[in-house]
């Protein structure tokens, strides 16, 4: 569940959210008109004046511990598209400057889009495997004299290779989900009374099944924030959430 106050920081976390659970989010202009990650990073990224790739990576070979170069070349691969380079040279710049909310926050968001990414991967291998495989899937549940028909060879060899594409991009995308949660964990203790972080590590630890931080950080916005509109709405997400823990863990 998302709120209004979020608009300025939601890019992102939509676009993962639409990917991985099928939803468009017209409201917001994410996902509903073939807007795709390089359109996201690009409507943050200044326009013509971003920074070039070759200088900022001139500038980093010159002076490994260049903060600024660090930056502009996140921001210019962001402008690209280029979600994995944008997050190798972010995380450069966080590791020089780990105390910066905005850029922590921002890696948070890059963490989503690579989660967003290999999602949309996993769904693209699966439709090759209904394509390209479709004997693999039938001959498993059809019968005939009460047994299973036989699998034609090349079916199977490309099913079984399209099922590992699809696990390790699930992989991938947890990966990139637990690492923007751990993110927003991060904002939090540099942030602790902001209560837009609070929701926004919520949100992102409930997107990635993290039921535990999920229901810790809606806890801590209610303390933060308890008569702000969204509180009510938070209420019922934690009860939710309270709810579904007490049964996996019963």
């Amino acid at each position: 569940m998302f709120f209004p106050r979020l608009r300025r920081h939601a890019k992102w976390m939509f676009l993962f959210l639409a990917l991985a659970f099928g939803l468009g989010f017209v409201g917001f202009g994410v996902g509903a008109g073939g807007i795709g990650i390089g359109d996201v990073f690009r409507g943050t990224a200044g326009g013509s004046g971003v920074p070039s790739i070759s200088d900022a990576e001139k500038r980093i070979s010159e002076n490994p511990r260049d903060a600024k170069a660090f930056r502009d070349l996140a921001t210019a691969h962001e402008a690209a598209g280029n979600t994995d380079e944008a997050v190798e040279a972010l995380e450069g710049f966080v590791a020089l400057r780990p105390k910066n909310a905005d850029a922590l926050r921002e890696l948070a968001g890059l963490y989503l889009a690579q989660a967003s990414e290999a999602q949309q991967r996993a769904q693209e291998a699966q439709v090759r495997v209904a394509y390209l495989a479709p004997g693999a899937s039938v001959a498993g549940v059809v019968q005939l004299g009460g047994r299973p028909l036989d699998t034609d060879p090349v079916s199977s060899a490309v099913s079984a290779r399209l099922s590992q594409d699809i696990s390790l991009a699930l992989v991938d995308a947890q990966e990139a989900s637990a690492k923007a949660v751990d993110m927003y964990r991060r904002i939090t203790v540099a942030l602790p009374n902001d209560p837009n972080v609070q929701l926004e590590l919520a949100q992102a630890a409930e997107a990635a099944g993290d039921v535990a931080t999920a229901i810790s950080a809606y806890e801590a916005f209610l303390k933060v924030a308890p008569d702000d509109p969204t509180a009510v709405e938070v209420q019922r997400i934690l009860k939710q959430l309270r709810r579904v823990q007490s049964g996996t863990s019963g």
